[in-house]
């Protein structure tokens, strides 16, 4: 691999101004395609095969007028009065002209009034799907009531709820940072614009792109961003990887083609590897069988492949036009900088002299961290967890207020037959099965289409979508009606399908965390051809994933220092961050590992003892390293700054994650066990030894290094 990278790098250093005009044109077409074809995003989380999915369906083609996006407009008195029908039927008229809504249901009519009649609920229902409701529509449903006098109005429902992610200026934070990181990284201006440059190209080729196919497929709002957090990081760092190797190269005398050749061929390798790592680890949720987790992993993936590719060609290229620009002023003034011994290399005797202290106080303090796993919840994000201020928030509280929680997430039992009379029997049965269950508060008249083939019987729960009581009266209502004679019968509703989506992930996730532990292993062992190396870095990745879920699980779920992260609301944390975070940091964890471990095979293969290889692998890559997490935590971390709790739980575990995995875990306990291991830690079995391939990502068969042409004087004429 190494050499194959060598002859690209060479290829593309000195082909510079074609590989330029390739990327430009590339970007051209890809932004084209994305103006031309984009398509809208959705926040919708559908689950095929699950019941509530399968009752949907029953539901759009039963009572195709529902089928449309719904709102709620909560009404209440100011000043404790009760509420009359003249007061509210002007709120219902100005409702139920909003374009696209087809009908507005006084409250006084369909019963939607609280029992002190200081509330009501306006059930607004529109012709097209939530997702597809426009800006406009939104706004002129929000801004029904805005000039009601003596009441207070909100506004929430499906329709306040599926509004996109968007991608705001607090992606730009975390940009800043990692660009002050790489100015002091470097001592350079031109290598650390140059490097920020390079990964965003990488990332805008990869957005373009998305958005491209957003036309063709349906993409989750939550894919665009994590695309973007993870593409920016990445990017950044396998840039910052290969310029730091070129710099090396340089200052050892190389010449810049060679030095740019040699650098691709060696940092070029190990991007290669860590990059197919979370390409792998993020294609591989398509094996969860959930249509909206394959699209946002195949979406991120995609982003990294493109980043990867961005620093291996379009790199070179564009060290070739910095020329001496990109060394450090003091080295371009033919200064040299202070002989100071590196902190990496103090750290790493520090590690290995104490490395029993360290290893036992490092895995007791994480696996202490990770002891509020054990209490974790998932579900789908609700209204509860918005920003307060926000409409959806405000809405979703004062309904709670005037009818109790469980009203905002209704429950809707879907009933089908052949037989209209066996129908209205069934249905007469499972409502009262149904009010009889615990936790359930009420249970609406049934309601038949025209034909008489399916009825619907709307349900609320005494408890709110997210709390584990109404995940209870679920699976008990499921269970109390599995035998119901005369119809066929499922539950649905936002908070049904919440509790489906998040159920088939818990099951996934065991499945998921031993297909990527089994895929590290293998490929772990490729790269070092050790057993131990790769077992070792293995559990320091479950000590990695295992403390930063239970700082989540503190934080998000329990609440502890929430407001350091502008968290309002505690809850349950969203169903599908576990397996994704999984994926990524098994990325990112192999990425370091790689980078450091590397180093000390490759000294420890040419004569070092085990202790003094690992001294220098952590001596010479530390600062590579600390500069590369750090710029990855403030990118995540930029994104803790966005209201929408999906993302904000997101960029927050990644932003641990990271910095758990790479100063913990493979700055300290990685070097510890590596000193304590000794020579065992390279043991390999004779018979893989010849079974696994050698993927040289050190180097090792790469061409000597040129030695500089001699300097020629010209001769000066005598006299």
């Amino acid at each position: 691999m190494a050499a194959l990278l060598y002859r690209l790098g060479r290829f593309c250093f000195h082909r510079r101004g074609r590989v330029l005009a390739v990327w430009l044109i590339l970007l051209a077409a890809l932004g084209g395609a994305a103006a031309a074809f984009h398509g809208p995003t959705t926040n919708a989380f559908t689950m095929p095969g699950t019941e509530s999915y399968r009752a949907m369906q029953t539901l759009d083609r039963e009572f195709p007028q529902a089928g449309g996006g719904t709102g709620t407009i909560v009404v209440a008195s100011d000043d404790g009065t009760p509420l009359t029908p003249r007061k509210v039927a002007p709120l219902v008229a100005e409702a139920a002209k909003v374009p696209g809504v087809t009908a507005a249901m006084d409250p006084f009519q369909f019963q939607a009034v609280s029992q002190d009649g200081e509330y009501a609920l306006i059930n607004v229902q529109f012709e097209v799907t939530a997702q597809e409701v426009t800006a406009e529509q939104r706004e002129a449903f929000e801004a029904v009531g805005e000039n009601a006098e003596g009441l207070r109005v909100e506004h929430g429902g499906e329709v306040m709820s599926s509004e996109a992610s968007e991608m705001g200026s607090t992606e730009v934070i975390g940009v800043a940072v990692a660009a002050v990181v790489l100015l002091i990284t470097f001592g350079s201006l031109v290598a650390a614009g140059m490097t920020l440059a390079n990964a965003l190209v990488g990332v805008i080729a990869g957005m373009a792109g998305l958005f491209a196919l957003s036309g063709l497929v349906e993409l989750n709002s939550t894919a665009p961003v994590l695309a973007l957090m993870l593409g920016l990081a990445v990017g950044i760092d396998y840039s910052l990887f290969i310029t730091s190797r070129y710099r090396q190269f340089l200052a050892e005398g190389a010449e810049p083609r060679e030095a740019a050749g040699r650098a691709t061929g060696t940092a070029g390798s190990a991007v290669v590897f860590a990059g197919v790592t979370v390409v792998i680890a993020l294609a591989g949720l398509s094996v969860v069988g959930i249509p909206f987790l394959t699209i946002m992993g195949l979406a991120a993936a995609g982003t990294v492949a493109l980043s990867v590719l961005v620093a291996l060609t379009l790199l070179p290229a564009v060290l070739g036009f910095a020329g001496p620009r990109v060394l450090h002023r003091r080295t371009r003034k033919g200064g040299a900088a202070p002989e100071k011994e590196a902190f990496g290399f103090r750290w790493g005797r520090l590690v290995t002299k104490a490395r029993v202290p360290v290893l036992l106080v490092g895995v007791l303090a994480l696996g202490g961290l990770a002891l509020p796993v054990l209490d974790m919840r998932l579900a789908l994000p609700d209204a509860s967890t918005k920003a307060e201020g926000t409409a959806a928030r405000d809405a979703y509280d004062l309904t709670s207020e005037g009818f109790g929680p469980g009203f905002n997430g209704r429950l809707i039992a879907v009933l089908t037959a052949d037989d209209k009379a066996a129908l209205e029997s069934a249905a007469q049965q499972a409502a009262g099965l149904i009010q009889g269950t615990e936790g359930v508060l009420a249970v609406a008249p049934a309601q038949f289409n025209a034909d008489g083939t399916a009825a619907l019987l709307a349900v609320v729960p005494k408890t709110g979508p997210t709390e584990a009581a109404t995940e209870d009266a679920v699976q008990a209502i499921r269970a109390k009606v599995a035998d119901l004679q005369g119809a066929d019968i499922a539950l649905t509703g936002v908070t049904a399908i919440g509790i489906d989506v998040s159920e088939k992930l818990s099951n996934a996730l065991p499945v998921y965390l031993l297909l990527v532990v089994g895929l590290s292993l293998l490929l772990l062992m490729l790269v070092f051809r050790s057993v131990l190396v790769p077992l070792k870095a293995t559990l320091g990745f479950l000590l990695t994933v295992g403390s930063t879920f239970g700082i989540t699980v503190a934080v998000f779920q329990e609440g502890h220092l929430a407001s350091l992260v502008g968290v309002d609301t505690q809850g349950p944390l969203v169903s599908f961050l576990p397996i994704l975070l999984i994926g990524i940091l098994f990325g990112l964890a192999m990425d370091y590992e790689v980078f450091l471990v590397s180093r000390m095979r490759e000294d420890y293969v040419h004569g070092d003892t085990p202790r003094q290889a690992t001294v220098n692998g952590l001596g010479h890559n530390a600062r590579v390293v600390t500069a590369a997490a750090l710029i990855m935590m403030s990118v995540f971390g930029g994104f803790v700054l966005i209201p929408d709790p999906i993302i904000k739980s997101i960029g927050f575990a990644l932003a641990v994650g990271v910095f758990i995995d790479a100063f913990v875990v493979r700055m300290t306990l990685v070097p510890a066990a590596m000193s304590l291991l000794g020579r065992a830690a390279w043991w390999l079995p004779k018979p893989v030894d010849k079974v696994l391939p050698d993927l040289d990502i050190e180097g090792a068969r790469l061409p000597a290094p040129e030695a500089p042409a001699p300097e020629v004087k010209t001769p000066q004429p005598v006299g």
